[in-house]
């Protein structure tokens, strides 16, 4: 969602998916989209001062860390109950209609999500360091970086690639490798990450990059939850002809 990563490399709504090797989803990867970042190496007194910026009891700051948060949870929950049940498929008529169905919905709550942010931003003061020229063309530039991550994840997977084809049954034959999974894993994650980071920036808004962080994690959550059942699907389409 959002997408993802997928045999292919990686699943979508917003965000990643895997390939079909031996492995997709390795744990201790999952943040190099970020640079490998050190997580206990984040400056305290720094966060605490952007705290000091932003009113996280505002409904529109907690809106949108709402939509943020619910996006993943619901496509997971939504996908693991099809994987169980094809109920959408069968409901559907076919699991292409239903899986673009759903990617439909997964879209709309996207937009919903982007909405909010920027709602929220709108909505708190401004970071005098940040109101700059610099910062604005930096978030400019890494908007227009996410953008391109995103885009081609996108053209690389496919519809049913990107948004959660794999739950319905709708498997890759061979691992993505081409660009941009050749230099990043899940890089639509990643990439509507530093999407949001660049909008932040460009709007001067530690609120924006406080729900950024938020954006982050959600993804992170999202890569180690969805990682070892995706991981099993295909050793299940493995194992299926060596039992016939």
């Amino acid at each position: 969602m959002a997408g993802r990563p997928r045999p292919g490399g990686e699943r979508g709504p917003a965000g990643g998916r895997r390939g079909a090797g031996p492995r997709w989803w390795p744990r201790w990867d999952c943040c190099c989209g970020l640079g490998g970042l050190e997580y206990s190496e984040v400056d305290v007194a720094a966060m605490a001062q952007l705290f000091g910026y932003v009113d996280v009891t505002d409904s529109g700051f907690v809106a949108a860390v709402f939509s943020i948060a619910f996006n993943p949870f619901f496509w997971n929950v939504v996908a693991r109950w099809e994987h169980k049940t094809r109920a959408l498929s069968r409901g559907f008529g076919s699991p292409h209609t239903a899986c673009y169905c759903l990617g439909t919905v997964i879209l709309l709550l996207n937009c919903v999500r982007s909405h909010c942010f920027t709602e929220a931003m709108k909505s708190q003061p401004k970071l005098e360091g940040l109101d700059s020229h610099w910062a604005y063309y930096s978030g400019l530039a890494i908007m227009a970086v996410g953008t391109l991550f995103v885009i081609s994840s996108f053209l690389a997977l496919g519809f049913t690639g990107t948004f959660l084809g794999d739950y319905f049954g709708i498997l890759m034959e061979a691992k993505v490798t081409c660009f941009p999974f050749s230099i990043l894993d899940n890089p639509m994650y990643w990439g509507s990450t530093a999407v949001y980071l660049g909008w932040s920036l460009m709007h001067a808004s530690p609120a924006g990059l406080l729900l950024t962080a938020v954006v982050a994690i959600s993804y992170t959550i999202a890569v180690l939850y969805e990682g070892p059942f995706t991981e099993e699907i295909y050793q299940q389409k493995q194992r299926g002809p060596k039992s016939n």
